[in-house]
C-alpha cells in the first residue's frame, strides 16, 4: 500500500478519460481549454492529482519524440508539479505506450495496474482507496484482452518504434477511432450494475478485501465513460469518473477527497 500525507486544508483530486486529440483538433482544443480551467482550480488546494488513464486518444513515446500537440495541457501539469502537487498517472488503453517522459518531465509517478493508497490527513484520520484505469478487468472483452497482450509485448513495441512517427501515429489514430466509436456507444448506454464489468471486478475485490479486513472506502476507476457512484457496502463506494468529451461536455466529472467528505461532481467552468 502506498501512503500519501495530506496537509491541513489540502485535497486529493481524481479525473479520467480526456481523450485529447479526439475526434479532431478543434474539438480537442475546446476540451483542452475546459480542462485547463479545471486544473487552475485544482492548483489552489490540491495535495495530489490522480489522472486515471486515456489522457490522450493516442500516445507513444519514441526515444527522441512524443506526439505533436497537447502543449497547453502538458505545460499546466508541469506548473502543478512545480507547485509541489503530486502527480499520479495511470496508463489507460489509449496511452498504453507511456514510458518515462512524464516521470522525467513532470516528476509524475506512472502506474500500469490497480494500486491501493492510504491517505492520511492532518487530523489523524485515514482513507484507503483502490484505483485503476479499468481496461481488461472483469469478465468479457476478450478481444481487447488479447490485443493488450500484443500491445504490451516488448517485441511489438520495438518493431512499432521503427515506424516513422508520421506513419506510426497515423495508423494508431485510425485504430483508436474504431475503438472510440465503440466506447462512445457504450457510454451512451445507461449504467447497469449487472453488465458493468468493472463493477463486477470491484465487487469481487471488495469481497476479498472484506475477508482480509482491508476494505477501501473508495474504489475509483475510469474507462467505461459512465459517471457513477455506487454503494458497495457500509462506507465503501465504487466511483467511475466518466469522461470529458466535447462539444457537449456532458460528463466532465471529477472526484475530490478530503478529511471530511468525498465530493463527486460535474465540473462547471466559472
Amino acid at each position: 500500500m502506498k501512503h500519501i500525507q495530506v496537509e491541513a486544508s489540502k485535497k486529493v483530486y481524481f479525473a479520467s478519460d480526456f481523450h485529447l486529440g479526439f475526434p479532431n483538433e478543434k474539438e480537442s482544443r475546446e476540451r483542452e481549454a475546459y480542462l485547463l480551467d479545471w486544473l487552475d482550480q485544482v492548483k489552489q488546494d490540491a495535495q495530489a492529482l490522480f489522472l486515471l488513464g486515456d489522457l490522450f486518444d493516442f500516445w507513444f513515446e519514441y526515444r527522441k519524440a512524443v506526439p505533436k500537440g497537447y502543449v497547453r495541457f502538458l505545460g499546466k501539469l508541469a506548473e502543478l508539479s512545480d507547485a509541489g502537487i503530486e502527480l499520479h498517472i495511470f496508463v489507460g488503453n489509449h496511452d498504453l505506450w507511456m514510458y518515462d517522459y512524464f516521470q522525467e518531465e513532470l516528476a509524475a509517478t506512472i502506474y500500469r495496474h490497480p494500486e491501493r493508497f492510504q491517505l492520511t490527513f492532518s487530523d489523524g484520520s485515514n482513507k484507503s482507496i483502490f484505483i485503476g484505469h479499468g481496461d481488461g478487468l472483469g469478465p468479457g472483452d476478450y478481444g481487447y484482452k488479447a490485443l493488450k497482450q500484443v500491445f504490451t509485448n516488448k517485441l511489438a513495441q520495438f518493431l512499432f518504434r521503427w515506424l516513422h512517427p508520421d506513419l506510426g501515429i497515423r495508423l494508431a489514430h485510425a485504430w483508436s477511432n474504431t475503438r472510440k466509436t465503440n466506447a462512445i456507444t457504450q457510454g451512451a448506454v445507461p449504467f447497469h450494475p449487472e453488465t458493468d464489468y468493472i463493477l463486477q471486478f470491484v465487487q469481487e475485490q471488495f469481497q476479498k478485501d472484506l475477508i482480509k479486513q482491508q476494505v477501501s472506502s473508495s474504489y475509483i476507476f475510469g474507462h467505461r465513460h459512465h459517471p457513477v457512484a455506487w454503494e458497495l457496502g457500509t462506507d465503501a463506494t465504487y466511483y467511475n469518473l466518466g469522461d470529458w468529451f466535447s462539444p457537449a461536455l456532458c460528463n466532465a466529472y471529477f472526484l475530490r477527497i478530503d478529511a471530511h467528505e468525498n465530493s463527486f461532481q460535474k465540473y462547471s467552468a466559472s
